[in-house]
């Protein structure tokens, strides 16, 4: 596999701060997200890609590993390559293959047998290279796999339900609605080894919703007559359907209403609230009915 800078790959520089790689990663993953570019396996590929940096450069020990050894193409003494971790120390080493194996050995099962984004699960570096046991030539994990799981913000409103591999086994978990960015879920004794899976869930963003706390806000075009003259328009929420938002006659863009009980779900059972950012548009093409009465409107205000 050819070697990969893990810092060329998120555009930014090796003395990057850990806010400027998350800041960086989030950029590229929504773009390259492949809810947003189905069926566009140059973008998928680049979504792997990008998780692969981030997964090694946005943990410390893995970052620190890397920059000793993995921008050299060296390893650490006492690893070695061809049939995984054995004795010897050798040159050459490719990080790429590191990423190989952490997504054979922790991925997120897909649809048709396949993997879902399996370079946002994140295994630490730290259990590979220094959490091996065992004798002779067959080795074993003894220590707990750390990984991160991304969930889509509608999937963390909503819960979903999610399958895993991990080293070879397939292992289904419930991400529970309401679910935070940063929440921890622990899979006890589904390890290797017997060890535990501790996944730390990452909320992607979305471009339709922004929340704020147990509050969500978003945006919603209201034609000019409408504004000026009062009516109803369709909001659609993050649970995927909709609502209805009276508009007062007079309103302008920016203006922020709200809808009571359609933000984010509460441990108690009770919601937050969706606010709701109007912009007044105009239609791009007018017929020439239209056109007259904008004329005329226009002329009002002289």
């Amino acid at each position: 596999m050819a070697y990969k800078d893990y810092y060329d790959v998120l555009g930014v520089s090796r003395g990057a701060s850990d806010a400027d790689i998350k800041s960086a990663y989030r950029k590229l993953a929504k773009q390259f997200h492949p809810d947003k570019n189905q069926g566009d396996e140059k973008s998928a590929d680049k979504f792997k890609e990008v998780g692969e940096a981030y997964a090694v450069l946005s943990d410390p020990e893995k970052r620190k590993v890397y920059d000793q050894y993995g921008h050299t193409g060296q390893v650490p003494p006492g690893y070695g390559g061809g049939g995984g971790f054995q004795g010897g120390d050798f040159a050459g080493f490719d990080p790429g293959q590191f990423s190989d194996f952490f997504q054979g050995l922790f991925g997120r099962g897909g649809g048709g047998g396949g993997f879902r984004n399996p370079a946002g699960q994140q295994v630490n570096l730290e259990d590979l290279l220094g959490g091996l046991g065992g004798t002779g030539s067959g080795r074993r994990f003894v220590q707990n796999v750390e990984g991160e799981l991304q969930v889509t913000l509608e999937e963390a409103f909503s819960g979903s339900d999610e399958v895993i591999n991990v080293d070879g086994k397939r292992l289904s978990l419930r991400v529970p609605a309401g679910t935070r960015d940063g929440a921890r879920l622990r899979l006890a004794g589904q390890g290797p080894g017997g060890g535990d899976v501790l996944l730390t869930i990452r909320v992607l963003e979305d471009a339709r919703f922004d929340l704020d706390g147990d509050h969500l806000t978003t945006t919603v075009d209201v034609p000019a007559p409408v504004a000026a003259l009062g009516g109803d328009v369709k909001v659609q929420t993050l649970s995927g359907g909709s609502g209805q938002l009276s508009i007062p006659a007079g309103s302008s863009s920016g203006r922020r209403m709200r809808l009571r009980g359609q933000g984010w779900p509460r441990k108690d059972g009770t919601r937050g609230d969706l606010y709701v950012r109007l912009n007044i548009t105009v239609p791009p093409h007018l017929s020439d009915e239209e056109k007259e009465l904008y004329r005329r409107l226009r002329d009002l205000q002289h």
